[in-house]
C-alpha cells in the first residue's frame, strides 16, 4: 500500500488547465446520423436531471440485423456528443455485421456542444462535492449520474430496443474514462464490460484510490467483469506534468494495473497507443473498442 500511495502522490497535484479542458465552442459532428449504408439507424431520446438541472440527449444506433435471441449487447458511450462524431461509417458497417452487433447509445447532452464542459464535469467525478480543480465548477456527481444510468437511462433503451442486459458495456475517456473506472470499483456488477481511456486518475489522489481499490475485490466477489484500460504513450499523468517522460509518467496505470489484477473474476486488457497525446485519444479508443467487440 505504502508503495502505491509513494506512486500516486505526484498526481495531487494541479496547476495549468490547458491539458484537460476542451476547446470552448466546438460544435459536435453529427454527419454520422446522416450517414447512408453505415448498418445502424439511430433515433433520439431526452431526458433531464433528477434536480432538472441537466438536460441530456441521448442517440440510440440500432443495428440493421435483428437481435440475437437473448437481446442486443448495449455499448453506453460517455461524452455521447463528441462520441457521435468519432464513429466512423466503415466501422459502423463492420460491426453490423457481425452476429452480435451491439446497440450504441451516445449520452450526450442537449446542444450542439462537443464536449459540455460543465455537465461532464459533475456527472463524471466522484464525490464528496468540492470545486473542480481545472475549471472551479461543481464536482462529484458521479454517484447521482450512475443512478440515473441504472434507473432511467437503461429501462429507456429497454424500452425501445432489445437489450440482452449480460452484455452491456460503458466507455469514456478523461473525466469520462474516470467515471468508467468509478462505476468498476464502486459498482462492478452495473456493466459486464468496462472501457476506461486515458482515466483521470490525478483528480482522486492516492488515498482516495488506494481506498477505491482496495473496497474493489470485496464488492467484485469473483465477478465475472472485464476492464479494458488505454492510454496514449505522449499523454502526461497529470495537468501539470511533462509528457516528455513517458515511463515516469505511465506509473500510475501500471500500479492500479498491477493492483487489479489481483482481483479475482476481473479480465484485464491494458492498450498503450503509441504517440497519441490527450485529446487524440477519445477517438483513437474509441475506434479500438468498436474493433475489438
Amino acid at each position: 500500500m505504502a508503495a502505491l500511495r509513494s506512486t500516486l502522490l505526484a498526481l495531487c497535484c494541479v496547476c495549468a488547465p490547458a491539458w484537460a479542458q476542451p476547446k470552448p465552442g466546438q460544435v459536435m459532428d453529427d454527419s454520422i446520423l446522416r450517414s447512408v449504408g453505415s448498418g445502424y439507424h439511430f433515433q433520439t431520446l431526452s431526458l433531464e436531471s433528477a434536480d432538472g438541472q441537466r438536460h441530456y440527449q441521448l442517440w440510440l444506433g440500432k443495428p440493421d440485423q435483428a437481435p440475437p435471441a437473448t437481446g442486443y449487447p448495449v455499448l453506453y458511450m460517455l461524452d455521447g456528443n463528441a462520441a457521435l462524431g468519432a464513429l466512423k461509417p466503415d466501422t459502423l458497417r463492420a460491426l453490423s455485421h457481425k452476429a452480435a452487433a451491439p446497440v450504441l447509445v451516445a449520452v450526450g447532452y442537449a446542444g450542439n456542444q462537443r464536449i459540455n464542459r460543465a455537465g461532464r464535469t459533475l456527472d463524471y467525478t466522484p464525490g464528496p462535492a468540492r470545486p473542480d480543480p481545472l475549471t472551479q465548477q461543481p464536482s462529484g456527481g458521479a454517484d447521482a449520474f450512475l443512478d440515473l444510468m441504472e434507473q432511467r437511462i437503461k429501462p429507456a433503451v429497454a424500452e425501445r430496443l432489445k437489450i440482452d442486459f449480460q452484455q452491456q458495456t460503458i466507455w469514456g475517456h478523461s473525466y469520462g474514462g474516470l467515471l468508467a473506472l468509478h462505476a468498476l470499483l464502486s459498482r462492478p456488477h452495473s456493466f459486464q464490460h468496462f472501457a476506461a481511456a486515458s482515466p483521470s486518475l490525478w483528480w482522486l489522489g492516492p488515498e482516495r484510490l488506494a481506498a477505491a481499490q482496495q473496497a474493489f475485490a470485496h464488492r467484485l466477489q469473483g465477478g465475472p467483469a472485464s476492464l479494458l484500460l488505454m492510454r496514449g504513450e505522449a499523454e502526461p499523468a497529470a495537468p501539470h506534468s511533462s509528457p516528455t517522460t513517458p515511463a515516469a509518467d505511465n506509473q500510475a496505470i501500471q500500479a492500479l494495473l498491477a493492483h487489479l489484477q489481483q482481483a479475482q473474476g476481473l479480465t484485464l486488457e491494458y492498450k498503450s497507443f503509441a504517440g497519441l497525446g490527450h485529446g487524440p485519444m477519445l477517438d483513437a479508443s474509441l475506434e479500438y473498442l468498436l474493433k475489438s467487440m
